[in-house]
């Protein structure tokens, strides 16, 4: 038997909605009006929002402050812009990260004149304040998902993955079939599992697309049974 610590389910039509027209958010934490004092947080992770944003259409200049950003990518592309002097076009596959710090202006947009852009955006609170804010890059193919958790973002950008300010790591898989992995949580630790497309069994609970785990106390994740699933899984202090 494996012992799971504290699971609860949160599922994906429970999180906030908004509905801008050309911008469609489900929000996992409490963001703009939708204020939930019971999802405001899980540990550092403080956002996870789920966006589909029209073709041209975006985010103009806005800024942020002392907080981790990382975008992933589901189906179409974003442009970027910053007050850095980085621009960029990132697609599927690829996974950005922007340390806003003391302080930066950014801007994003959906570049394609035909198709939606799906993606994730999430923010995790950083451990150290008033930083020089920076910008990262990097493309993590379907390969290098399919049947594993891939290490895609961390403090010490370990093994490939982007750099963030918190003690922190963030795997991403694609899971279908008899593919199967696991995952161990330290003494100290706890896991937030996010489903972004497709379902999959996580310690015995089926959950799909939209749908969170979180588990607190020491144990393991075990994710199987996949159906064209991808997940997040953030490994948290």
């Amino acid at each position: 038997m494996i012992e799971t610590g504290s699971l609860t389910v949160r599922r994906g039509p429970d999180r906030g909605f908004a509905n801008h027209g050309w911008l469609k958010s489900f929000h996992s934490f409490s963001f703009a009006d939708y204020q939930d004092p019971e999802h405001v947080n899980f540990g550092p992770l403080r956002v996870i929002n789920e966006d589909w944003i029209a073709a041209g259409k975006g985010f103009g200049t806005h800024p942020h402050r002392d907080m981790e950003i990382i975008t992933y990518i589901l189906e179409g592309a974003l442009e970027h812009k910053d007050s850095m002097g980085t621009g960029s076009v990132i697609r599927p596959g690829d996974v950005q990260r922007m340390s806003a710090g003391r302080g930066v202006l950014h801007s994003e947009f959906n570049p394609q004149s035909d198709q939606e852009t799906h993606l994730l955006q999430i923010w995790i609170m950083p451990n150290r304040t008033g930083m020089a804010p920076s910008y990262e890059e990097k493309r993590f193919p379907a390969e290098k998902k399919r049947g594993r958790l891939c290490l895609i973002a961390s403090e010490r950008g370990t093994d490939g993955s982007v750099l963030i300010q918190q003690d922190a790591r963030v795997f991403a898989g694609l899971f279908d079939g008899e593919e199967k992995a696991s995952h161990a949580i330290a003494d100290g630790r706890r896991v937030y599992l996010h489903v972004a497309r497709g379902a999959i069994a996580v310690n015995g609970d089926a959950l799909v697309a939209g749908d969170a785990a979180m588990i607190e106390g020491a144990g393991e994740v075990v994710l199987e049974k996949g159906s064209k699933a991808e997940v997040l899984l953030f490994d948290l202090p």
